[in-house]
């Protein structure tokens, strides 16, 4: 009809809409938030730096070149109330993403709350608090698995009692897939980490667990009236399982990827139902965030970049069954550095363009009745039932992380992935295939194309810190760190001590080094030694090999490479395949794990009598870790070891490596293993005089 206007369906509600942000100083990154939110932003998601994540102040040894890179420094009780002033956080959705400090920083945000005049039990938002997964990917871990447990299951305790709002713990299989979990281990292992954490805290209030029916048959303790223990344990069980959320990764094949998250629908409500006994339908809703894929965004043609972005967004947004409850989108420059705020804001109007222009939230379920749709997602649930099964034998989540087995089978489902890519079975636009291009005009400047971290923050961040602690009041703390200590040494609930320790103006590292003389600390199995080799290479790689045996003939021993990671950068995906491919290629590999100091490093260097040290750096402290072991070599009189790197290095940061003395420098466009170990061999026989 003439004039007629188009009906308006009613439209759901967008999702909240993040960005990933924090950087530099607290100062700088609460104008960021202040942008965002003015922007439009519904919520915040907080990106602390690598001393914050695990445990350390900004004047340790460790975290030299770390402090501000990665995110924002917290140290203690001031610089949270700066990078929330003039936020209110009573009105604000917070995800903050932190594990091994996830108590500490969740009591410093508290007491800033409290501090602005706002009730805890208003304050929404989530710390992610995931320690399974730093041991199997992102490295951010501190404690052995037990005590990390126990910092979890605490944290949940008090939340669920004190602040109903927040999720105490975002179970995380974002970094899994980040690591190289197919769908099905990302679906097997969350889960395990589920289990894991429900068993303990069931455990911690002495409810059985492991049938439909497991809190009605533990009600009866003490001679307690049986059916007011079974409501109460019933009620608590189910508001701690209502509480639970889950941070997910979503890739380029979003019809998979929207077929994962039925399948994690399914499996979170045939847990919570067979295992817990929990009864209410809304206790069991599968509530998730999403960042979506960074792993795959390309150094090449990083333009690109931007509609890989949105296609995974689509994975998580498409579908109303399988629809995330917040989403946080990463920048087109990732592969190349710190995202600058109008990165930032080209990724947040991705998501209001999608909440706000299109349809996608005026319908309902797209693919309900889908035969295509539901064949995979029994499939997704088949194999991933087969798969938690194998990991429950092994004695659950932490013993399968202890023995080295969930970390083995993600180094070598990476190692898959890497040997599709370099078949060119798997296409990647602009790396393996389609490679000729335009000049970029975003690049053009290459030094104006990223954000760029001021060193002398760093400084002005550990002069900032003797002030505070000389203006603090020495006996509180102490006193606060005795209660800290204290309560470690038993089964007490840790938060009311850690709230008195943030409001006595302890810093990061006091909290985390009481805990660490108690609790003691962790190296988690590194999975390379059991990994299997998946491939790849093919005629190359057999070519190298022989290449690598008469390199070791013409040395008299087998060519020999340390391959190290310095720093807090826990990003050990690169520094795990490289060291694959080169023990697949001949060489003899030492891999040490994380978090090595340039010491350390230069120790095992020289201890082992090396040809090569290979330095992995992702965190952008290149410029600061690796001229510490340049200089280390040489004082230690093995300055003739040629040390190479790779990392996410800008050009002019590599031509400063190799002004210092570095051999060679390889960045995400050195996407082929095969051809960085031929370049390392190169270097080896270089140094060795081999080919004069």
């Amino acid at each position: 009809m003439a004039g007629a206007g188009r009906a308006e369906p009613k439209r759901d509600r967008p999702w909240i809409i993040r960005t990933y942000a924090g950087h530099s100083s607290p100062a700088e990154s609460n104008a960021l938030y202040r942008r965002n939110l003015a922007k439009g932003q519904t919520g915040l998601s907080v990106a602390f730096d690598l001393p914050t994540q695990t445990g350390y102040d900004p004047d340790h040894a460790l975290a030299r070149g770390e402090v501000g890179r990665v995110g924002v420094p917290i140290a203690h009780l001031g610089d949270m109330r700066r990078l929330f002033d003039g936020i209110p956080l009573a009105r604000m959705n917070t995800s903050m993403t932190i594990n091994a400090t996830a108590m500490w920083l969740l009591a410093l945000y508290q007491v800033v709350a409290e501090e602005q005049g706002a009730d805890p039990a208003e304050l929404a938002g989530t710390t992610q608090n995931d320690i399974i997964k730093e041991y199997l990917s992102r490295g951010t871990y501190v404690f052995p698995p037990g005590p990390s447990l126990r910092l979890i299951t605490d944290l949940i305790a008090y939340t669920v009692a004190e602040l109903p709002r927040w999720n105490p713990i975002n179970i995380c299989s974002y970094h899994l897939q980040e690591a190289g979990a197919t769908p099905v281990q990302e679906l097997a292992y969350s889960m395990c980490t589920a289990i894991a954490v429900l068993d303990a805290v069931a455990a911690a209030r002495g409810i059985p667990v492991g049938r439909a029916d497991a809190v009605r048959a533990g009600a009866v303790r003490a001679g307690a009236d049986r059916g007011e223990l079974e409501r109460a344990d019933s009620e608590w069980m189910g508001e701690v399982c209502g509480r639970i959320s889950f941070f997910v990764n979503a890739g380029e094949r979003f019809v998979e990827e929207m077929c994962k998250m039925r399948a994690f629908t399914a499996l979170w409500d045939e847990l919570l139902t067979s295992r817990y006994g929990v009864r209410e339908p809304a206790q069991r809703r599968f509530r998730y965030g999403v960042q979506v894929n960074s792993l795959g965004l390309t150094e090449a043609q990083p333009e690109n970049n931007i509609i890989r972005i949105v296609l995974e967004a689509l994975g998580v947004t498409l579908s109303k069954d399988a629809r995330c409850r917040a989403l946080q989108l990463p920048a087109w420059n990732e592969a190349l550095g710190l995202p600058r705020p109008w990165d930032q804001q080209w990724s947040l109007r991705i998501q209001q363009i999608l909440a706000h222009e299109t349809d996608l939230l005026e319908y309902d379920d797209l693919f309900a009745g889908s035969v295509v749709v539901e064949k995979r997602v029994d499939q997704l649930v088949a194999a991933a039932r087969a798969e938690i099964d194998r990991v429950q034998e092994m004695g659950g989540a932490v013993a399968a992380v202890e023995s080295g087995y969930m970390k083995s089978q993600l180094v070598t489902s990476q190692a898959a992935r890497r040997a599709r890519i370099e078949s060119g079975e798997d296409v990647v636009v602009g790396v393996n295939r389609f490679t000729e291009t335009e000049p970029n005009p975003l690049l053009a400047d290459l030094s104006a194309a990223i954000q760029t971290v001021d060193p002398a923050l760093e400084e002005a961040t550990r002069a900032e810190l003797a002030a505070w602690r000389a203006a603090r009041d020495d006996r509180a703390v102490t006193e606060a760190l005795l209660g800290l200590r204290t309560a470690a040494g038993t089964d007490a609930n840790l938060v009311p001590a850690t709230l008195a320790c943030a409001r006595a103006g302890v810093t990061t590292g006091e909290w985390g080094d009481t805990l660490r003389e108690v609790f003691g600390e962790y190296r988690a199995p590194t999975g390379v030694g059991e990994a299997t080799v998946a491939g790849g290479g093919g005629a190359a790689l057999d070519e190298l090999r022989a290449r690598v045996a008469r390199t070791g003939s013409e040395l008299g021993r087998p060519v020999k490479m340390l391959v190290g990671k310095p720093g807090l950068d826990g990003h050990s995906n690169g520094a795990e395949q490289i060291a694959l491919r080169a023990r697949d290629a001949g060489f003899e590999v030492v891999y040490q794990g994380i978090r090595l100091t340039p010491a350390q490093i230069v120790a095992g260097a020289v201890e082992e009598d090396v040809h090569v040290v290979g330095l992995s750096v992702l965190s952008g402290s290149h410029l600061d870790l690796v001229p510490q072991v340049l200089t280390g070599l040489g004082a230690a009189g093995a300055g003739e070891i040629p040390v190479i790197v790779g990392g996410i290095i800008p050009a002019a940061d590599a031509d400063e490596l190799a002004r210092l003395g570095v051999a060679a420098v390889f960045t995400p466009k050195d996407y082929e293993l095969t051809a960085i170990i031929r370049g390392i061999l190169d270097v080896v026989r270089a140094a060795n005089k081999l080919d004069q």
